[in-house]
């Protein structure tokens, strides 16, 4: 004897099928290879005092202008304040999202664009005791992890 609440297993299946949109893990990792490296650029336009550790806490805060007119000069000092802005945004973005990571996907990522000396993919795994396939299984998952982290994967079709 059947019980009319017992569902066709094909009609499970239909229903746990949703449609998830696929991610496209090399469209995701290229892109995230290309945000690492701006970051990088920002960093080297970073005054040296104030050069982003990991947790960095400082902000940058624009001064308030009253007045409705400004000189060129004035025009251009505000054009310069909101790249600034800009520039820490994004930069503590990508920070905060290097935080999420495991220990040894932040070592990677930290490594490659967030310090001075630069260092290549051989050094790296080298340092860390890594045979080279392991190193680039965790490379490409820190991207993969970060990317999730910012909301910034890229999924097959075209949507991110």
């Amino acid at each position: 004897m059947t019980n009319k609440n017992d569902k066709n297993p094909n009609e499970q299946t239909d229903q746990m099928n949703l449609d998830i949109p696929q991610i496209d893990k090399e469209k995701t990792r290229f892109k995230m290879e290309k945000m690492m490296e701006k970051y990088k650029i920002l960093r080297l336009q970073t005054p040296e005092d104030f050069l982003p550790k990991i947790t960095t806490t400082y902000t940058i805060t624009p001064p308030s202008f009253s007045n409705q007119f400004h000189s060129s000069t004035e025009d251009a000092a505000l054009k310069k304040m909101d790249w600034e802005i800009e520039r820490e945004k994004y930069m503590k973005r990508i920070e905060k999202g290097i935080n999420r990571l495991t220990q040894r996907e932040r070592h990677i990522l930290v490594t490659l664009y967030m310090q001075d000396e630069e260092m290549f993919d051989y050094e790296i795994y080298a340092e860390m005791g890594l045979s080279q396939r392991n190193y680039y299984r965790f490379k490409n998952k820190a991207f993969y992890r970060l990317a999730f982290a910012l909301r910034e994967e890229v999924y097959k079709g075209g949507k991110s």
